[in-house]
């Protein structure tokens, strides 16, 4: 046991001494970090711990007709650090959090010092104090991980991508920024942007954020799609018509393992030919015959679509909508829907999108969401609304955000988040 704890001391401060070699080489590119990076505003990164509250956070947009001139400057940082040989890999070794001591500690202090998230004060040791969990935290919040400060498995996976194939995510993603509408909410002071590899969702009124919300988006084989569109009426209540996608992939099966399911989810079968509903037990379940007929499921709290629906004119025919299944939410992985983007603290959301439309103050919206009755509302001014696909962009005070190619279209091999890749070869 002794000599087991002496190979492990000896170990501990081989690590240790190469760690502080390791930053003296680093020194130039760790300090030219610091400098580049020293006017960050922490608070500019996308709100991860509340996500329709904006105290102590940044109230510009995370996306903006000035975003592509911010990631050129970035682009530029990353290729210093780059000519100076880049960050080191952190080691895996099950999750780090505060408190712990570890030789992977040295190399993970060497990482976030060069990207500026750690300040070069705070020195290189092998202990996980609260300067480590800050840096952490500032480094999650910036990749669109929820804040823990412990390095997991998604942090340590964001942590070892390398430098160079951030510059070229940077790169792909400024001629995205790019080709944005110029201005966002073409004539209208207010828009809704939401980006689909963030899962995140912003109200946006002249140059300032409303309220910030996580979302829930598609999967990898049922992709959310881009739009450009309008935002016209809010449903409450509405009625959940199953598209032929989830019949298919979802419905037959379901009803194959569990015949009862339509009748416990309160889903009705109608002809679409005669508009006459149907008894569930005349369909061939053995068949993909259920495709021909329209499952309807009623409103309520089993409604997939929660309490109230947001419509839009879409070519796929996608919506924004609430949800009964409001886990999702606190989860960084949220590519679980069919294509349609569910909406974390709706009520908000559909206050902000309402507050210019006659008789709909927010007692009677109040109302309409916990009245159990179906109302449409039209929206008076409708609200100009973007579904974009962004991975890589810098803000105006130098925060650099990332986010998972989830649907793999930068074609860099960026690794992603295993859970949604599983659930997209299940099918």
């Amino acid at each position: 046991m002794k000599g087991s704890f002496l190979s492990m001391a000896a170990s501990r401060r081989g690590v240790l001494k190469a760690g502080i070699a390791g930053v003296t080489a680093l020194a130039a590119t760790a300090s030219k970090a610091q400098t580049l990076l020293a006017q960050t505003e922490w608070t500019e990164g996308f709100d991860v711990s509340a996500p329709a509250d904006l105290s102590g956070q940044s109230t510009r947009p995370s996306l903006s007709g000035q975003s592509g001139f911010y990631t050129e400057q970035a682009i530029s940082q990353y290729s210093s650090i780059a000519m100076q040989g880049g960050w080191p890999q952190v080691p895996a070794g099950g999750t780090l959090r505060v408190g712990m001591e570890s030789p992977t500690v040295a190399a993970l202090r060497q990482r976030l010092m060069i990207t500026g998230d750690l300040d070069q004060s705070a020195g290189i040791s092998t202990a996980y104090d609260t300067f480590v969990d800050g840096a952490v935290r500032r480094f999650q919040a910036r990749h669109g991980i929820i804040a823990t400060g412990a390095v997991d498995d998604a942090t340590l996976r964001q942590l070892n991508v390398p430098v160079e194939t951030r510059i070229q995510q940077l790169q792909l993603n400024l001629i995205r920024l790019q080709t944005l509408p110029n201005p966002l909410g073409g004539n209208s002071d207010r828009y809704v942007m939401v980006n689909v590899p963030g899962a995140e969702i912003e109200t946006i009124d002249g140059d300032t954020v409303h309220s910030r919300h996580r979302g829930v988006v598609g999967k990898i084989d049922r992709q959310t799609p881009l739009l450009n569109t309008k935002i016209t009426v809010i449903r409450f209540f509405p009625y959940w018509t199953v598209p032929k996608s989830i019949i298919l992939k979802d419905l037959i099966p379901q009803m194959q393992k569990d015949p009862a399911y339509l009748d416990r989810q309160k889903i009705h079968v109608f002809d679409p030919r005669s508009g006459t509903e149907v008894a569930w037990q005349s369909i061939d379940w053995r068949t993909d015959q259920a495709v021909n007929y329209m499952f309807r499921q009623e409103p309520g709290e089993l409604n997939s679509m929660g309490t109230v629906k947001i419509d839009f004119p879409s070519p796929e025919g996608v919506y924004m909508h609430d949800t009964p299944s409001k886990g999702l939410f606190g989860g960084n992985d949220r590519f679980n829907s069919s294509g349609c983007v569910r909406v974390q603290n709706v009520r908000e959301y559909v206050y902000w999108i309402l507050k210019n439309t006659p008789d709909w103050p927010k007692d009677r919206i109040t109302e309409a969401l916990t009245s159990g009755e179906r109302v449409d509302a039209p929206v008076a001014d409708p609200v100009p609304l973007y579904f974009q696909y962004i991975t890589a962009w810098a803000t105006p005070n130098n925060t650099v955000e990332f986010r998972d190619d989830i649907y793999q279209r930068d074609g860099l091999g960026v690794p992603s988040l295993p859970e949604a890749q599983s659930q997209a070869q299940a099918g």
